[in-house]
């Protein structure tokens, strides 16, 4: 819930981030739509009132990390033989097995919570008082998946150095972690906006903790961020082939080996890349269609 109280601290926006905004240029079409440089502007703007409150609650980072850090070396020792198991074909430590698993799955986890933001706004009315602004609604949307961004390669790298601290090795070296934080952006981005659609549309907390409970573990356990899919039964294979929790877990995993595949990184992050886009219009509609409702 780390995050969930990150997004009620963004709220509160200090005098400065009012003054910036209001500074901001905010010329409208006579149509009432935005210009493209505007709502670049409306984002940048908007970006940075929800990343100040982020830089004044640091800790919020620290404990997003506790439950991946717990992971990282309690499943780290306790299934470190797991390796050794007849058909795994994994080589190198289970620990550096681990760590493009787990980055996958604090990325999913914590953006899962990014429609808790939406809901804290609308009882606010912080997004009201948006909506009654020049601002651009796709800007408004925007600073959101930019904000989950930046937070998701933040609490990224810190599992990679965490891991590196614990014995992983990422033969790949920057490039292959660059690739593996750049993958985990685009699952957050996927299940943020997802999460994010959840929120405008239900106006629950309920029910955005009820979708967490009901995708997350699953999604987990049907991917390679465990166990070789090879060693699942054919159903399970079969998800997972479809999970895009997985395609990140191979795109890391791949991207830091020592001979990664370039051609397959390629597709699967072409495949994530549509997948959020996808993701990112269904919310902006949803959003577009909450507004005209207020």
């Amino acid at each position: 819930m780390a995050t969930g109280q990150l997004n009620s601290g963004q709220l509160n926006s200090g005098p400065s981030d009012q003054a910036d905004f209001a500074a901001a240029p905010w010329p409208a079409g006579p149509t009432g739509r935005v210009p493209f440089r505007a709502a670049l502007a409306h984002t940048w703007y908007l970006t940075g009132r929800k990343l100040h409150a982020l830089v004044r609650q640091p800790w919020v980072l620290a404990f997003s990390v506790v439950q991946p850090v717990i992971w990282l070396f309690l499943f780290g020792q306790l299934f470190r033989k797991v390796i050794d198991i007849p058909g795994f074909g994994y080589h190198g430590t289970y620990l550096d097995y681990l760590v493009p698993g787990l980055i996958a799955m604090n990325a999913m986890s914590n953006n899962m919570w990014a429609g808790m933001t939406m809901i804290e706004e609308i009882d606010r009315g912080t997004l009201n008082r948006f909506l009654v602004s020049p601002a651009s609604r796709i800007a408004i949307m925007n600073a959101t998946v930019a904000e989950q961004a930046v937070s998701t390669t933040v609490q990224s790298l810190i599992i990679v150095a965490l891991g590196l601290a614990g014995g992983a090795r990422y033969h790949g070296g920057a490039a292959g972690v660059a690739v593996m934080v750049a993958a985990s952006i685009g699952v957050g981005v996927v299940f943020g906006a997802l999460s994010n659609v959840v929120g405008m549309t239900l106006r629950s907390r309920e029910a955005i903790i009820g979708v967490y409970t009901f995708f997350m573990l699953p999604l987990i356990f049907l991917s390679s961020a465990f166990m070789q899919t090879s060693l699942m039964p054919g159903w399970m294979q079969a998800i997972a082939s479809r999970n895009p929790l997985n395609w990140v877990v191979q795109i890391g995993r791949s991207a830091v080996s020592a001979a990664p595949d370039w051609g397959a990184i390629g597709v699967r992050c072409g495949g994530l890349l549509v997948l959020a886009v996808a993701c990112v219009a269904v919310s902006v509609l949803t959003f577009r269609s909450y507004s005209k409702n207020v």
